[in-house]
């Protein structure tokens, strides 16, 4: 179904540094590091300077994927994203986003092209380096914070101890989620992990 010869840029959303690496926005982050294990690469400084990335095939034969952690917080992703897919030479329709969604629950996801922000500062900040939001998402959800507890406070926080034991799993699903979107395109993508 993909051309071989095409490359896809897969962003995994979330913030650097130890102190984030566990919060639910990171989602992004931990999925692409399943990725880099199944392709046997580790992140290493892009010439761009402004992402740590990894680079190879999710499926042999199959087209070449870059993965990319960009060095910059959630609202400034866009600039990082941008340069790679520049050197790349990639457009929008060959970038998929892994990141948190909040209207989601838990342990789900949700696949789709396009679309809103929903209040998300990583996908507003790539909509507007990129100029379009006609890139792919992978939204695993995370639902919505308990009682009167702030947004911002919850996904800046670490998954709860439940969560946490179910959490591979949706790493998992979601890693096979891009395989899929890259293998066999949105429909059959969404057919099978919509749920």
């Amino acid at each position: 179904m993909t051309d071989a010869s095409e490359v896809w840029i897969v962003v995994g959303l979330g913030n650097p540094g130890p102190s984030y690496s566990g919060h639910r926005h990171n989602i992004g982050y931990l999925v692409n590091d399943e990725l880099a294990k199944r392709m046997g690469g580790s992140f290493r400084a892009h010439k761009t300077g402004r992402a740590d990335v990894v680079e190879g095939r999710l499926q042999v034969p199959g087209p070449r994927v870059v993965l990319v952690r960009p060095r910059s917080y959630m609202n400034e992703v866009g600039g990082p994203v941008k340069a790679v897919a520049t050197f790349y030479k990639v457009p929008a329709e060959r970038i998929i986003a892994i990141h948190d969604e909040l209207d989601i629950a838990f342990g789900t996801l949700r696949i789709k092209q396009g679309g809103g922000d929903n209040g998300h500062n990583g996908l507003k900040s790539m909509r507007s380096s990129l100029g379009t939001g006609d890139f792919f998402r992978v939204r695993a959800g995370i639902g919505r914070p308990p009682g009167r507890q702030e947004v911002a406070d919850f996904v800046l926080s670490n998954y709860s101890t439940v969560e946490r034991k179910e959490l591979p799993f949706q790493i998992d699903d979601a890693a096979d989620a891009v395989e899929s979107l890259i293998a066999e395109g949105l429909e059959r993508t969404q057919q099978k992990f919509n749920s």
